[in-house]
C-alpha cells in the first residue's frame, strides 16, 4: 500500500556520493525537524528525468526553499556512483541532493514502486514529488505510468504557495 499524506515516513537509509565516498543517510535524520520536498524519478540519465524532473527543480530550488523548505532530494533506484555522476551532470551540487536507493528499500517502503522489466529497468521508483514536515507527508504528488504532469517542480511551488 502507498504512502499518503498524513503519514510518517519510513525509517530506511539512502546512500550519497561525497568527496570522501558514499555515505549513507538515513531518512530520519534527513527530515527530522526539517521541511524537505523529496521527488523520486524511474532513473538516473533517462530521459524526462535528465531533460525535465531535475531540470525543474534545479530551476525553482531558490524559489522552493524560499518558501520554508530546508532541502530538495532527489531519489532514485541507482547506485550512489550513478546518482553521483547524474548530479555532475545535471549540475546539481548546493540545490538539490541525489540519493541513491540502489536497493528499493526505501521506494518499496513507501508502495511507490514500478516493476519496469518490460523495458529492461527492473524494479523502479514511481515518478513522485512530496512535502516532508518533521517526517510527516504533508503533500504527495504520484504520478500515473508514463505521465509527468504532477511531480513537477511548478506544482510542488503552486502547493507550497498555498500552504503559506
Amino acid at each position: 500500500m502507498a504512502i499518503t499524506t498524513g503519514d510518517p515516513l519510513p525509517n530506511a537509509t539512502l546512500h550519497e556520493l561525497t568527496a570522501d565516498g558514499t555515505k549513507e543517510v538515513p531518512i530520519e535524520g534527513l527530515v527530522r525537524k526539517r521541511r524537505v520536498v523529496l521527488f523520486g524519478l524511474p532513473g538516473a540519465f533517462t530521459p524526462t528525468c535528465s531533460a525535465r524532473h531535475v531540470p525543474g527543480y534545479l530551476a525553482l530550488a531558490d524559489k522552493i526553499k524560499a518558501l520554508g523548505v530546508d532541502e530538495i532530494a532527489c531519489v532514485s533506484v541507482n547506485d550512489a556512483f550513478v546518482m553521483g555522476a547524474w548530479g555532475r551532470d545535471q549540475h546539481t551540487e548546493g540545490k538539490i541532493r541525489m540519493l541513491a536507493d540502489g536497493n528499493a528499500d526505501f521506494t518499496r517502503a513507501i508502495g511507490l514502486e514500478e516493476n519496469l522489466s518490460g523495458y529492461g529497468m527492473g524494479l523502479r521508483s514511481k515518478r513522485y514529488s512530496m512535502l516532508v514536515d518533521d517526517g510527516v507527508v504533508m503533500t504527495l504528488n504520484i504520478e500515473e505510468p508514463g505521465k509527468f504532469e504532477v511531480s513537477d517542480a511548478e506544482t510542488m511551488l503552486y502547493q507550497l504557495g498555498k500552504l503559506r
